[in-house]
């Protein structure tokens, strides 16, 4: 060098000593905790390199697709969901999928229309299920409920609970009214999902064959009755329900509802543009017409489903479907034990919005 002078030598600050230092104790403390017995017995002294070689045959055994009891692998989401809708191709595209006499399409509910479903029933409504255990596991069944809303949210989230509440997953077949079934693609979409017209010949066919089945007594008079008189009955019609579940011998399920009456608080009913549209009703509501399309969203009530205690058919006997006073009594005692339910539940709300 110039001058002579010798090269200066700059000490290091320890750094890489401690660093060493550091990833050995970080070594030995894995290699303990997944092998204990190397450190079990306190006069044996393992060296850095054969604690590192543990960890290094550990590490090379995961890498190689070996796995360790307490670290499964995940499995992977995304290929999940591409391998499900993939088989969900192949099942519509080949026909490996059946649809009965009504048209109820269950590949199809299942994959598509529940799935939507329950962002409103888990998410946006959060509804609460009781007494679901009141359901038969198998053969018929007719559930009664109030109608009330609007727009027949209700009908659909009751499909839901049942569908992911029940033990055994049982699907809810809905009869619906005719104005549904005349729309282009509501009315397919409405068959494919189970439901049918709510008449008494389809009630006793869908009950004969042993499906659970939901009525709407209320019907247009429920859907359609101002905000001021909620959670009040209407009329529950001459009782055809009745009369199917006492031909088919299939128990009586009492349904009550709390949440529905909110979702589209209606103020008024426009009766003559309700003529003009061939509609049963036109709503004014505190958001629709007024606020257009964002009207049509319903407001996040909270709600609340109880299925109440089965109340029993097979007792009567043949000619009990066709007396008046008979099918009278049990529509009479269906609607006040639903009404009795709905004050109970009602009087245990805080807020129509919390619960």
């Amino acid at each position: 060098m110039a001058g002579g002078s010798k090269a200066k030598v700059i000490p290091l600050h320890g750094n890489s000593s401690r660093a060493a230092t550091a990833r050995r104790a970080g070594q030995r403390a894995e290699a303990a905790r997944r092998h204990p017995s190397l450190l079990a017995d306190p006069g044996t002294r393992a060296t850095a390199e054969e604690i590192a070689a543990v960890v290094r045959d550990i590490d090379a055994h995961r890498a190689g697709g070996g796995s360790t009891a307490e670290e499964p692998k995940a499995p992977n989401e995304l290929a999940q969901k591409i391998a499900g809708f993939a088989e969900f191709a192949r099942k519509r595209l080949t026909g490996d999928y059946v649809v009965d006499e009504f048209g109820f399409d269950p590949h199809l509910n299942e994959a598509m229309f529940l799935p939507l479903l329950r962002m409103f029933f888990r998410s946006w409504f959060r509804v609460e299920v009781s007494g679901v255990e009141n359901l038969p596991a198998e053969g018929a069944g007719l559930v009664v409920a109030n109608h009330a809303g609007v727009l027949p949210f209700d009908g659909l989230m009751l499909s839901v609970a049942v569908h992911d509440h029940h033990a055994t997953n049982r699907d809810l077949r809905l009869l619906a009214a005719d104005m549904v079934f005349d729309m282009p693609v509501l009315g397919h979409a409405a068959r494919k999902a189970g439901h049918t017209m709510a008449c008494t010949s389809d009630a006793h066919r869908l009950l004969d064959s042993g499906e659970l089945t939901a009525v709407f007594p209320e019907g247009y008079k429920g859907l359609g009755k101002h905000f001021k008189d909620r959670y009040k009955l209407q009329r529950f019609g001459r009782g055809g329900f009745v009369s199917a579940a006492l031909r088919t011998k299939a128990p009586i399920i009492p349904c009550s509802i709390v949440g529905s009456e909110e979702i589209y608080p209606m103020l008024a009913d426009v009766k003559l543009l309700a003529r003009l549209l061939g509609l049963p009703y036109f709503p004014v509501t505190p958001l629709f017409p007024l606020a257009g399309p964002a009207g049509l969203v319903p407001l996040p009530s909270k709600w609340h489903i109880a299925f109440g205690t089965p109340i029993p058919t097979a007792d009567y006997d043949e000619s009990a479907a066709e007396d008046p006073m008979v099918t009278f009594e049990l529509t009479d005692h269906v609607r006040e034990t639903i009404q009795h339910t709905l004050y109970q539940l009602l009087a245990n709300r805080r807020n129509m919005f919390l619960g």
